[in-house]
């Protein structure tokens, strides 16, 4: 680009750009519109565009920028390289989802105070971030400094109250979720500046973003030397977190807890964007809410903190929570005041249950003990009801086929990241304007007991490419009715989630896990060759059933059992607790401490 050329609109990397060369002439008749956010990748803008990624970076090559799949463009970038295909950029306009609850006739309507989740990594400081908005000292009752618990709180900040949930991590946030309990209306993530983005904090992204609540970013540790908040706002943006700074929605606040900095700037927005959201609850009429925590302690009984969503909770009320129910006989709020009454988004702790609900259950106040008992009835059958509907792939095709559902959750893990990019592509192509693929969490490694609670809270399913589940997640998704997918080629795995969007799958096999041991030794055989001789942990080991030798999270063998015996006897099968020896048909590379999995075959409905 010559001195004397005028400038052109800066792209979020930093790059100029200047007319583009060699681009068709604009008709005379008005092109056909595109809506662009603020701000947008390159393979996002390709996506709008149904062109190839290459092209785009062709044509931000042309202009002098030189952009990867992944480097974010402003507006004015993204517009100049629409037109070069013949399409009019439109900005889209960003708007916070205002939640308008549905009067029930019973209450009015009143603003309410927002509820807010603390999410991120181990150690990049969400507990201190919250000690220092109470001005308390939650950090030394804490074991180790980290979270062992949720909590919840209420801080007063210009008269304005604001409620945070502590929670110890996502897995809590999204377990909550997959109870029914949808609690948070903002999010907050920190990010430590001198750690950047981690393994967690992209899980508590997907997680939150699958809750579809607004985001806001807390930069922690600002204070520190080595602190670089420019590295942890390019990081957010390549995932598709693009702060208000450089163009996009999302509000970005740097902190540090442990100076106190910039704490009260991060309170100021939550109150903004709560105020734009419109936070609104019934207040006169019987509470409702949901069980944030609970325990039995040794002097008072059951002991619940819940926090109110609907109506006022008062002194004496009756209400049925998830199991069980019971009169309140003393409430008190987070700083151990006794009270009254609790008004919607109020945390409070409350003693009077009959037994001990669960984290994430929903409770109501009912009029008598006859109507609490009546409820929990009626619960009970429901919920029997609601195991023997499997969330599966098939049973979604059914949905699809019927018009009941619109869109396909995913949580996809594969065994190389390398392989989760062109499966996601993939599978997110398949979208029409019918049905959409939704990939909500995708990452490498095994899947695990966090993975099956963000399908189980989504109503999703789980896809594994080349790797497996982990037993207690296994054991969670059949518990939970949640379908997991193993596949070993791509065009496979596409080509059944193109056949139930288009209603037509049939009835296929799921794993039921029956059994899991270790190898304690190995044995040399005249007749079997090498045999292992185990510890079943869990379930049973059976004869003739399939088996899966996993060494060090790999899988390297899948067969069945040939032989099986107890002192010198062939048994049939040998229960957990007990040692055998066994013998898997076609493999004998034992070594001491591979897990051997048992599993049967079901037909999945």
């Amino acid at each position: 680009m010559t001195t004397g050329e005028k400038k052109q609109p800066v792209a979020a990397g930093g790059a100029k750009v200047g007319e583009a060369k060699n681009s068709a002439k604009a008709p005379v008749q008005s092109k056909p519109q595109i809506v662009l956010p603020p701000s947008l990748t390159v393979r996002q803008l390709a996506e709008l565009l149904q062109v190839s990624p290459i092209e785009i970076i062709k044509q931000l090559m042309r202009n002098g920028i030189m952009a990867n799949i992944n480097q974010v463009l402003d507006f004015d970038t993204a517009a100049l390289v629409a037109a070069v295909y013949g399409r009019e950029a439109r900005r889209q306009v960003t708007r916070v989802a205002v939640k308008r609850p549905t009067p029930t006739g019973t209450g009015k309507l009143l603003p309410r105070p927002p509820v807010v989740t603390i999410m991120g990594h181990v150690d990049h400081g969400k507990t201190s971030l919250l000690d220092a908005i109470r001005q308390s000292n939650i950090i030394a009752t804490e074991a180790g400094a980290i979270t062992q618990h949720i909590g919840a709180y209420q801080v007063e900040v210009d008269s304005k109250k604001i409620t945070f949930l502590d929670t110890p991590g996502h897995e809590a946030f999204t377990a909550m979720r997959a109870r029914g309990a949808q609690v948070t209306d903002i999010a907050v993530l920190v990010v430590a500046a001198d750690d950047g983005v981690m393994p967690q904090t992209i899980e508590a992204i997907d997680h939150a973003r699958a809750a579809e609540v607004p985001i806001v970013v807390a930069i922690n540790k600002i204070d520190k030397p080595e602190a670089n908040p420019e590295r942890v706002k390019q990081q957010l943006a390549d995932l598709g977190l693009v702060i208000e700074e450089w163009g996009g929605d999302v509000i970005c606040v740097p902190v540090s807890a442990k100076k106190k900095q910039g704490i009260n700037d991060l309170l100021e927005n939550i109150l903004v964007l709560a105020e734009i959201m419109e936070l609104k609850a019934e207040v006169d009429c019987p509470a409702e809410g949901v069980v944030i925590e609970a325990k039995l302690d040794k002097s008072r009984g059951p002991v619940a903190t819940l926090l109110v969503q609907k109506g006022t909770l008062k002194f004496g009320d009756i209400l049925v929570a998830g199991d069980t129910w019971g009169k309140v006989k003393a409430m008190s709020s987070d700083l151990g005041k006794h009270l009254r009454k609790a008004e919607p988004a109020t945390p409070v702790e409350v003693l009077g249950l009959n037994g001990v609900p669960q984290a994430g259950d929903s409770f109501k106040v009912v009029g008598s003990e006859r109507e609490a008992r009546q409820i929990l009835e009626k619960l009970q059958a429901e919920r029997e009801r609601a195991r023997a509907r499997a969330v599966s792939l098939t049973g979604i095709s059914a949905q699809i086929g019927s018009g009941k559902v619109k869109e396909l959750n995913i949580v996809l893990k594969t065994d190389v990241q390398g392989s989760i990019e062109p499966i996601k592509d993939s599978l997110e192509r398949l979208s029409d304007e019918n049905v959409r693929v939704r990939v909500i969490h995708s990452a490498s490694g095994t899947i695990s007991e966090s993975d099956v609670l963000l399908a189980i809270a989504s109503k999703g399913i789980i896809i594994g490419f080349n790797t497996r589940a982990e037993p207690g997640a296994q054991k969670l998704a059949e518990l939970g009715g949640v379908s997991i997918r193993y596949y070993n080629v791509i065009y496979e795995l596409v080509d059944d989630v193109s056949r139930a969007l288009k209603g037509m799958l049939e009835p296929t096999y799921a794993e039921v896990l029956e059994g899991q041991a270790e190898v304690l030794a190995v044995f040399d055989t005249a007749k079997k060759g090498k045999v292992a001789g185990i510890m079943v942990k869990e379930g049973r080991v059976r004869r003739d059933a399939l088996a899966r030798v996993v060494r060090k999270g790999q899988v390297v063998c899948e067969s069945k059992i040939i032989s099986l015996r107890r002192f010198k006897e062939d048994v049939k099968e040998v229960a957990a607790g007990f040692e055998c020896g066994v013998g898997v048909e076609g493999f004998s590379d034992f070594q001491v401490g591979d897990i051997i999995q048992v599993f049967g075959k079901a037909v999945i409905t």
